[in-house]
């Protein structure tokens, strides 16, 4: 077998004498050669054979094995990034989405709405989640509207809502939607006595009076004449988180949970939840929300369309205060001329039709353009 072997070979693996020793024995006296002698020679037989038929460019040993360790490591890399990815993401509770979901737990529910209602959470006995009996147009949907419609046992009624951004006539809608809420408590053939104080929280990721610091405010009917709250059956909370970033003034429980309401990070959320049951268990459930792969794609559906939305409004605006500008343009007037009629009129240094009077504008044209240029 040997001899066969080595009468292929090269002459400078025939003139071995160990190999040579070997063959004649008839392979007899191999086992007295340690593989230190073999060896030698079926390297200087595979290099031999490899300087007459080479490998392919392509087929270079070894160049397989790398490629595929190099592919299993950057899939292992990937799938470590993508996993610290998904345990730093946390949802912002910000997302109306987000927020209608915490407010589902009724120990969270509760907390929150005794904050807003200045009690203790003991004194609220229950807090009753009710099917939202004011339905919203599809297009408010689309805005960043959504709110939770609360029952508490005394039958005072609370609608919560988080709001992502100005939409033109917010103050006239959130008056619609209040009244709306207090007369729908009443069915044909009860008299009025059943009618119970409502409610209307607005949770506003914007400023909406940006002339003050007081991130939140309460509104009530008012008599002008004796100096005193007229009713309370109808009231109006309003929390700006943005002012927050301010020297913001405001009861300190309401700023906690709008410091929660606002955070942006898993660090920040749990830092501002620490040594508050209640937002505690708020934290404990943006955790499990956010593990969930479902919940997960809903809630970045709802900040896809939310973004989708700003965006066009943000575009529309823009055309809106060209166009503005162009008409006034054709009627004599510069651009610094209607930035300060508009910043006039702003100050309630002159009226809407005074303004538009200067702009030669009519009193129409010269509200969107007012509106158009709001930040």
């Amino acid at each position: 077998m040997v001899r066969s072997v080595a009468g292929n070979l090269p002459e400078q693996v025939k003139n071995n004498q160990s190999v040579n020793t070997a063959a004649g024995n008839g392979g007899q006296k191999m086992s007295q050669y340690s593989w230190f002698t073999v060896y030698p020679m079926a390297k200087i037989c595979y290099t031999y054979n490899r300087q007459k038929h080479p490998f392919p460019a392509d087929e270079k040993p070894g160049k397989d094995r790398i490629m595929r360790n190099n592919k299993r490591k950057r899939k292992t890399q990937n799938k470590r990034r993508q996993t610290a990815r998904n345990e730093d993401f946390i949802m912002k509770p910000s997302v109306d989405w987000c927020f209608k979901e915490l407010m589902r737990n009724p120990k969270t529910r509760k907390g929150f709405i005794a904050v807003v209602l200045q009690v203790k959470p003991e004194e609220i006995d229950e807090t009753i989640l009710l099917e939202n009996e004011l339905p919203k147009e599809a297009e408010e949907e689309k805005q960043g509207i959504l709110d939770v419609h609360v029952c508490l046992a005394d039958g005072m009624q609370i609608d919560i809502e988080m709001q992502v951004f100005y939409v033109e006539y917010w103050d006239e809608r959130l008056l619609f939607y209040l009244s709306k809420m207090y007369a729908g408590q009443i069915k044909a053939g009860e008299g009025y006595s059943i009618l119970k104080k409502c409610i209307q929280v607005s949770v506003l990721n914007f400023e909406r009076f940006p002339d003050d610091d007081f991130c939140y405010r309460t509104v009530h009917f008012w008599d002008e004449m004796a100096g005193k709250k007229y009713t309370d059956k109808l009231e109006i909370q309003i929390l700006e988180l943005p002012k927050l970033q301010k020297k913001a003034s405001g009861p300190e429980d309401v700023m906690e949970w709008m410091r929660f309401l606002r955070g942006q990070n898993k660090e920040e959320l749990k830092e501002v939840a620490k040594g508050n049951e209640y937002l505690e268990g708020a934290y404990e459930d943006l955790v499990k929300m956010s593990l969930d792969e479902q919940k997960r794609l809903e809630y970045e559906a709802r900040e896809k369309a939310i973004l989708d939305y700003r965006s066009n409004m943000e575009g529309a605006r823009n055309r809106g205060f060209q166009r503005g500008m162009e008409q006034g343009f054709e009627r004599g007037i510069t651009q610094g001329e209607q930035s300060m009629l508009i910043q006039l009129y702003r100050k309630n240094r002159l009226t809407l039709e005074e303004a538009a009077e200067e702009a030669k504008m009519p009193v129409e044209e010269f509200q969107k353009l007012v509106e158009s240029t709001e930040e």
